[in-house]
């Protein structure tokens, strides 16, 4: 971070957004167009296809270095009981993936995907968002420059996930930020809250809001005031990978709240951004119907934890062959 205010920075970045490349997402439209089928038979394919040349630049696309990154953090808003799993869950899942016995590692080894998870100070959970602010300010802008990092290594397919007991509460405070409403319009039953407790997460999300107040009015103060580290991370992540024309896959409650911060900056932020999947969550389908997200895949997944987004990574894989190998048929 270079300036004064660890936030300004990525206000600089988020007025400075690089835009599509419409040339290449032209040509790979053509390329079909001038291909042996009917016209715009290949659906859905055909349009990734295209996103996939305007945000990487190439036409025809190919992805040749997926990455899925998964982005673990702590919430001290668990002391209310919003959630049926202990917070050592948590680490117990990155533990797993870790050792390769996560559903993320089979569906990556099936799609030939890379794959990192990043433990974000699991054994110091955020401030309760209830009474205090989750993060300061120069520790959130460290969060979500840490998130930038994540494609340090080279990828030109970025799939973002999250693991974090009680996030789904996490993200409910930031959707009631973002976009207005009550505890109870955007809390679920997450990982398998009943009614008592969903009752709890409500309670929670109202508290934090009310005592955060008007400062939730900016999108960055609201990451920092009741989100949390992989929120902060992922959306660092969503920021990097547009500076670098890099393509983004999201799937999560937490990736889907963090980029509606982002949204609420610039809304043109998501452009680079296709939804993986969707969840059974209710307010993940709203607020993916809030910011215009249409998902790739509906297998009624609640298994968050990039799953889903190994899974949409596959297809669009397909996506970009077939418009390679449809390509080189044409030029033949």
């Amino acid at each position: 971070m270079t300036s004064a205010l660890p936030f300004d920075d990525f206000r600089n970045l988020l007025a400075a957004l690089p835009p599509a490349d419409a040339a290449a997402e032209t040509k790979v439209r053509a390329l079909f167009a001038k291909a042996d089928k009917p016209r715009n038979s290949l659906g859905r394919i055909e349009d990734i296809a295209a996103w996939l040349a305007a945000w990487s630049g190439r036409a025809p696309p190919a992805v040749t270095r997926p990455l899925v990154a998964i982005f673990a953090g702590n919430h001290g808003v668990t002391r209310h009981g919003i959630s049926p799993r202990p917070v050592a869950a948590t680490a117990n899942a990155v533990e797993l993936c870790a050792a390769g016995g996560a559903a993320v590692n089979q569906i990556c080894i099936a799609n030939d995907l890379g794959l990192k998870v990043f433990d974000l100070a699991l054994h110091i959970p955020t401030a309760d968002i209830t009474e205090e602010a989750a993060l300061d300010e120069r520790g959130c802008a460290a969060t979500m420059a840490f998130g930038m990092e994540a494609i340090a290594g080279g990828t030109d397919l970025l799939c973002l996930g999250d693991l974090g007991v009680g996030n789904s509460t996490i993200a409910a405070a930031l959707f009631a930020a973002l976009f207005g409403g009550k505890g109870a319009d955007w809390v679920g039953p997450g990982s398998g809250a009943d009614a008592m407790m969903q009752a709890r997460k409500a309670e929670a999300v109202d508290a934090a809001i009310a005592f955060h107040g008007r400062s939730l009015r900016d999108p960055l103060e609201a990451l920092r005031r009741v989100g949390g580290r992989e929120f902060a991370a992922i959306t660092g992540a969503i920021l990097a990978a547009r500076m670098q024309k890099i393509p983004v896959l999201l799937d999560g409650v937490a990736a889907i709240a963090a980029a509606a911060v982002l949204h609420a900056a610039n809304p043109a932020a998501l452009e680079h951004c296709l939804l993986a999947g969707l969840s059974p969550e209710p307010a993940y389908i709203r607020a993916a119907e809030r910011l215009g997200l249409r998902p790739l895949l509906n297998l009624g997944m609640s298994h968050d934890e990039g799953a889903g987004a190994a899974l949409a990574a596959g297809l669009v894989k397909a996506a970009a062959l077939t418009s390679s190998g449809m390509a080189a048929a044409v030029r033949v």
